[in-house]
This record gives structure tokens, C-alpha cells and sequence, in this order.
């Protein structure tokens, strides 16, 4: 494990020293108010962080930044699966929280409704920030959203099955990935595995393969989209990748990493603190192109932080500050450290970058990232809904790539 890893209880220490002033945050309870009993004003903050240690982490670093600018504030956290549910909700009844968290595929949608302010009305600096993440946060032309840490796909690695397979480093190319995965397809693991769930959260890995390849969400039945459906199809006949990844989602894929059940993955950083503290021999990649020289684009991942329309200019004003503290260098290092994901500040990403070899591929994939709803905005879903169900027509044989994706696409 590296030194800048922690495991649980260190992370919230570990928030509370980087903090400029501390106010401790109780986490048994599910919000709480900073300590200024004096203060002007209180501000709601919502997110989606309802496990440990990133729950009181993220406590902390809300508390530390309204301190900063002289507020107290409440926080509360709801499940990741009803945030969407609970905002459209709030929104019709204009009960929305000062600072809202989302998902960044999210930001779009609810910018759309009205619901969110542009970040520029409080003069946030978005200065030396990944343009990925600028393009994330953006919808029509405004910034409505920032990420102060940012995560991608890349490939996690066995490597002892790798020296046993006589395979020397990880592959570069479609041809060697799919060499590769076929040596190291025994009775006892897989050579290779992705999530291919039918979900939207899912639909994202095969992203690299199709963005990096040249196919393009605006046209799913393209000759580059169905060359990158046709290439996972391959690993499926050669029996490199089990059919069992329809019913995986990221998470399922990982535990089956660890477990030493496959060989290679696609996934996320925010597997390396585990991973770092298991027994595995392990490292991490960039994701393989079909041929060399291709730019590897991988989708972007993260929690961006908003601004809504509450109607409350002095709130709003407040809410403003606290978004921009939330993403300054320092918080963003450290909510890095407790997450695995990456600054979105590119200087402090390369600090993290330097500080550990199983991070440093994540930072290069992020610069080359793209945002899911660039190009379709807050039509992205469908787009998302027609990949994965793609996916399940071709990978369980019910139909070719081609017509896998034309089908979907009908649906």
C-alpha cells in the first residue's frame, strides 16, 4: 500500500488534518450544522455519499469550506439510486438544496428544467481544470457544474497470471488484448472482463472501445461502433470473457478480479485503495486502441457540484463560495486520496499521478476524456439505453453486432 492511501479509519483524520479549520462532523447522523451558532446564514448541501468513509469526509471538507466563508451548514445524503427522483421532486415544489451534488451525466438534465444557476454568476475560476470537466459541467454554453475529483476507465492487470501466461506487459492494441486474454483463459479464470449490465451505469464500458476507435454516440450503427461491438463479441466466441458479464456491473467485475477470477478488467480508480490493501499483484494500464497510434478516449466520471435556482440571492451568493471552495487544489487532494479518483485541477492531478504508478494511468485517460453528454446533452440516456441493450443482443448471440445495434436503436 502507498502512503497516500488510507484505509477507513484514517480517511476522516486524514480530511480533518488537510482541513484549514476543523469542525468535527458526527457520523451518526445523517446532517448536521457547523458549530457557528452566530452565523447569517445556513446552507443545505445534498449529495449522494451515504457510506464511510467518504460520507464524513465529505462532512468534513462542507463544514471546513462553510467555515471559511462564515455560514453553518446542513448536509443530508440520499441514496444514489432516488437523488434524481428527490430533485425533479424538490424542484416542482421549490424545495431545493442550497448546493446540489450530481452525478455529471445529471447536470445537463437538471439544468435543463431551470432548476440550476450558472457558475460564472458567482465567479467561479475554472482556471487550470481538465477540459473534460469544464465540458461535463456545461450545459448550452454555461457552466452549471464542477467536479472537484473525476474518475475513467482503464485496465486492471493480475500480474501474476501474466508471468505465468509468459506475457511480459499489458496489451496496447485490440489484437493484443485479445492474444492476451485467450493465454490467460484457464479452467480456473477468465482472460478478460467488463461490465455489461443493462444499465446505463454499465454502458459506459464499452466507451472506450467505440469513442477510441472513432464510432461516435450520433450514429450507434457506424462502421467504427460496430467493429468495437464486433471485437468484445470475438472475446466472447474465443471464451476469453464469460457471457455471465451481461448480468455484471462494475462492481460484481471487480469483486471477480479479486477473487482472482478473471484475469484482466476494465474499471475504475476508485478500486485502487482496495486493491492496494489486498494481497493481489496488480497493476493498471490504458485501455488498448485497435491499432497503435489511436488516441485512447475514455468516458468521464465524477460528482459535480451546483448552484440551484432557490430564489435566495444571499443564499445562492453563499452557495457560490462554498462550491468554489469545495473545488479548490486542496480539497481536491484531499478527496483524491479517499477515493482513488483524480483532481480535476490538472496540477494537482499530476501530483497524484507522481505519488503512485497504479494511479498515474488514470491521470493520462482523464486528460483525453470525454463527457457522455457533450454531443447528445440530456439525450445521452437513450443513447446509453441503445448500447447496453445492444450488448445483451450480441454478447448472448440473439444477434450480430450490426444488427444488434440497428435493433436497439428501434427500441
Amino acid at each position: 500500500m502507498t502512503q497516500r492511501r488510507v484505509m477507513a479509519a484514517g480517511a476522516v483524520a486524514l480530511a480533518a488534518a488537510l482541513a484549514v479549520s476543523a469542525c468535527s462532523a458526527t457520523a451518526s447522523n445523517s446532517s448536521a450544522t457547523a458549530s457557528n451558532s452566530t452565523a447569517k446564514l445556513s446552507l443545505s448541501v445534498e449529495d449522494y455519499h451515504t457510506n464511510e468513509p467518504l460520507k464524513s469526509a465529505m462532512e468534513g471538507v462542507y463544514e471546513t469550506c462553510a467555515a471559511s466563508i462564515g455560514v453553518s451548514v446542513n448536509y443530508s445524503h440520499v441514496p444514489g439510486n432516488n437523488l434524481i427522483a428527490k430533485v425533479l421532486q424538490q424542484a416542482s415544489s421549490k424545495t431545493m438544496p442550497d448546493v446540489l451534488m450530481l452525478d455529471n451525466p445529471d447536470v445537463a438534465r437538471i439544468a435543463a428544467t431551470g432548476g440550476l444557476t450558472p457558475l460564472s454568476d458567482y465567479g467561479i475560476s475554472t482556471e487550470g481544470v481538465t477540459p473534460s470537466v469544464i465540458e461535463a459541467g456545461t450545459y448550452e454554453g454555461k457552466l452549471y457544474g464542477l467536479a472537484p475529483t473525476v474518475n475513467t476507465l482503464g485496465i486492471f492487470y493480475n500480474k501474476d497470471m501474466f508471468a505465468e501466461a509468459g506475457i511480459s506487459s499489458p496489451p496496447t492494441t485490440w489484437d493484443e488484448l485479445r492474444a492476451d486474454a485467450k493465454k490467460l483463459t484457464t479452467a480456473d479464470h477468465a482472460g478478460f472482463a467488463l461490465g455489461a449490465y443493462p444499465d446505463e451505469g454499465d454502458a459506459w464500458s464499452f466507451l472506450p472501445f467505440m469513442w477510441s476507435n472513432g464510432g461516435d454516440e450520433t450514429d450507434l450503427t457506424g462502421a467504427a461502433t460496430v467493429q468495437a461491438l464486433q471485437f468484445l463479441v470475438d472475446l466472447l466466441g474465443d471464451k476469453s470473457m464469460p457471457v455471465s458479464v451481461v448480468n455484471w456491473q462494475q462492481g460484481d467485475v471487480a469483486t471477480q478480479f479479486a477473487n482472482g477470477k478473471v484475469a484482466m478488467m476494465i474499471n475504475g480508480p476508485w478500486n485502487i485503495a482496495g486493491f492496494e490493501a489486498s494481497k493481489l499483484n496488480w497493476g493498471t494500464a490504458s485501455v488498448p486502441t485497435r491499432v497503435a497510434g489511436q488516441t485512447v478516449q475514455s468516458p468521464l466520471g465524477g460528482e459535480a457540484y451546483t448552484v440551484p435556482n432557490t430564489g435566495d440571492s444571499a443564499k445562492m451568493n453563499a452557495a457560490g463560495k462554498l462550491v468554489a471552495c469545495i473545488n479548490t487544489s486542496e480539497n481536491e487532494l484531499t478527496i483524491s486520496k479517499l477515493t482513488g479518483n483524480i483532481p480535476s485541477i490538472t496540477t494537482a492531478a499530476q501530483t497524484v499521478g507522481s505519488e503512485d504508478a497504479n494511479v498515474e494511468p488514470f491521470v493520462g485517460l482523464v486528460a483525453t476524456a470525454r463527457a457522455r453528454t457533450a454531443k447528445l446533452g440530456v439525450e445521452w440516456p437513450a443513447a446509453a439505453k441503445a448500447i447496453y441493450t445492444a450488448e445483451g443482443l450480441a454478447f448472448t448471440g440473439k444477434a450480430s453486432a450490426s444488427d444488434a445495434l440497428a435493433q436497439a436503436l428501434k427500441q
